[in-house]
Formats: structure tokens, sequence, C-alpha cells
């Protein structure tokens, strides 16, 4: 992995030298990990000319799960004493390195921040770097599928292991420390983000922070949830009925919903606008008179971030290239009812090599349990 992470400063670096721009400094937790293969509390990367990369941290890299495990060929600087700014070092080094100009993350870097890089190295001239390692991330290289592929398959496990138990007098806030307990059990670093577990009147929410209301027979129940491996995030939701026999509206509203995702789903090819994609899914729900109720996107692309570009909404600009993971999860709610939301992770794929890639399978059948 030690080529991997000096191959991608390497592109980091000649698009910087192309913009006139000797050195840049990253600062942003993700892209730190992702150039570093680390990125310890408060850390940043210096990239800087001929390969003189450092990453500067306020302590000893630890090798934990959640910072990821760095580069071993990268040299790094650990500060000493209380309140040290790594950013602040980092801008002395890049001015003692004779560089004219630091390209710095602006969309990350506090004022404060900012001001200080201004003080230390008043020979510098910062300018924005803008989101060019984001840009750099969007397409996964296989390894990086990889970790996502195995995070798809630790949430599959433990979402049907819960499908197993028995539900009906549990609460949300129970049944999503469960989900969140067994998918450190399978092996993940812990949940890609807080698992949300909706019931009755709140199912079909996004992102809905699970409450003490407990599960009752004739409920929609909605699951969100992901897995964090090796700081890669998945994501998948599904909704079932609880009870033998759901009502005709619920049938009518989850087909609804299912037919939206399939559309989103069969639209991921490379080439295909970000707009497309959301239009596919969103055209499906408005010609079933439910497009008031419909989220401002789609979907979007997930990584070392869950929600990362590029996001599939209805102004989003660009198209989708092959190798890029992103979620289609449409869904409805509908206020005091209850609603669905489907929500799977694929990797786009060209049509030559089988279409989209599925990397979340737990059935989406309307289950009653």
């Amino acid at each position: 992995m030690s080529d991997v992470y000096a191959t991608r400063r390497g592109l980091l670096r000649d698009r910087c030298a192309a913009a006139g721009n000797a050195a840049a400094l990253i600062t942003r937790p993700a892209n730190v990990r992702y150039l570093a293969g680390a990125s310890p509390p408060s850390a940043v990367l210096l990239v800087g000319p001929d390969g003189e990369d450092v990453l500067f941290t306020v302590g000893p890299p630890t090798g934990e799960a959640d910072e990821g495990r760095l580069d071993e060929g990268l040299r790094v600087s650990v500060l000493a004493g209380p309140g040290s700014d790594a950013a602040v070092a980092a801008g002395d080094m890049a001015g003692s390195l004779r560089a004219e100009s630091l390209a710095v993350e602006e969309h990350h870097l506090t004022v404060a921040r900012h001001r200080a890089l201004r003080s230390v190295a008043p020979g510098l001239r910062l300018v924005d770097l803008g989101a060019a390692v984001e840009q750099q991330r969007l397409v996964k290289d296989e390894e990086e599928i990889a970790c996502l592929r195995i995070a798809a398959e630790i949430a599959d496990q433990a979402l049907g292991e819960l499908l197993e138990s028995i539900l009906v007098g549990r609460t949300e806030r129970h049944l999503a420390l469960e989900l969140e307990r067994r998918l450190v059990d399978h092996g993940a670093d812990g949940p890609a983000f807080p698992t949300c577990v909706g019931t009755g009147p709140n199912s079909g929410l996004s992102r809905h922070r699970p409450s003490d209301r407990r599960v009752e027979e004739g409920d929609f129940l909605s699951v969100c949830l992901g897995a964090n491996y090796r700081g890669y995030r998945c994501e998948i939701g599904r909704t079932f009925v609880i009870g033998t026999s759901p009502a005709d509206w619920q049938i009518e509203l989850y087909d609804l919903v299912f037919a939206a995702q399939r559309a989103g789903r069969e639209a991921l090819l490379p080439g295909a606008a970000y707009r497309e994609v959301d239009h596919a899914a969103r055209s499906v729900l408005d010609s079933g008179g439910h497009g008031e109720a419909v989220a401002a996107s789609t979907g979007h692309g997930v990584g070392l971030e869950i929600d990362e570009d590029p996001q599939l909404a209805p102004t989003a600009m660009g198209k989708l290239d092959a190798c890029v993971p992103v979620t289609v999860e449409p869904g409805v709610h509908l206020p005091g009812r209850g609603g669905v939301r489907i929500d799977d992770t694929l990797v786009v794929r060209p049509e030559a090599d089988g279409g989209p890639e599925l990397l979340t399978i737990t059935t989406k059948e309307l289950l009653a349990l």
C-alpha cells in the first residue's frame, strides 16, 4: 500500500505544479487518510516538492483502526508540547522549502488557522486548493472497493440477524444499539454513521434519531445502517412490515418506492449525468403522486466518508465514471402514518461488465416480520 499512497500524493503534486504551486497543505481528515494511509487526531499532511511529504501530528500515531495504517514510507513529525498546531508547523516548513505559494483547503481551513499560517510564513502566498483531493477520491481502486464490499457484507449480516429475532415490543433505540453491536461483532471498526430505526409514524424518515417508541403490530419498520471497515463506509436501508398481512396502502407505497429505487439503480452507468440518475428515481415517485415527499437527493457517493461526492440531485452537475460507489435511496414519508425507504450501495460499472455492482444484497421483498 505504500506505493499506492505515494502515487496518490504524486498525482496531487503534479496537479499543484501545473497550477504553479510547489506545495499543498491537506487538513481535511478524510483527505489526509486518503493520501497518508492514516489520519491521527489533528494531523495535517504537507505535500512538498520532489517528494518532500511530511505528516505533522500532535501525538505519535497509534495504529488504531479509527486512525488507519500509516504509509511506512512517509516522514512523520511529532510536535512537542500542548497547544501545538500541526498546520502552523507545516506552514513553517513550507516556507523553509522556498516555496512561493502554498495550496490550502480553504473549505476546511478555519479563519484562525489561515491567519496563523500567514503570520508564521509571511513570504508564502496562500492559494485555494479547492476540492482537488475530493475529486481524486471519486473513482475508487479495486482495493478500496474490496473494503466497501466487506463493509456491505458486514451490514447485511447484522441486518439479517436482527430480522430473525423477536421485534414486537422492543424500542427503536434498543434495536439501533443491537445493530451497531452486531456490526462490530462481525468485524466492523464501528458503524458508518448513527444507525436509524423508525417504526410506525417514524418509518421512512431520513436520518430519524431512534426514540423510545416500541414496535407494534401493523407498523412499518424502516432501518438504515452502515459499517465502517478500514475507514470505508457503506449504507443499506430496508423497510419491513410487522405482522402477518400488510395493509393495502402499505403494499402500494412500498411497490412505488421499490420501482423508483430500481429505476435509479438501472440508471447507474458510466457517462450518465448525476441529475439523470436522480430524475430516473424521482419521476417514478412523481407519477405516483408523492413527488412533494421526496428528499433533496436520491443518492450520494460513499468511501472514506459516508456522504461524499457525487451527489445525485436535480441540480447536480457532472457525469458518473466507472468504479464510483454511490447509494440509491429514494423514500416517501407520509406524516402521521409512516413511510418507506430503500437504500443500496452500488459501484458504477459499464454494461460490458454486467452494469452496476450491487454491494448490499439483503432482500428488497416486502417481508412481514
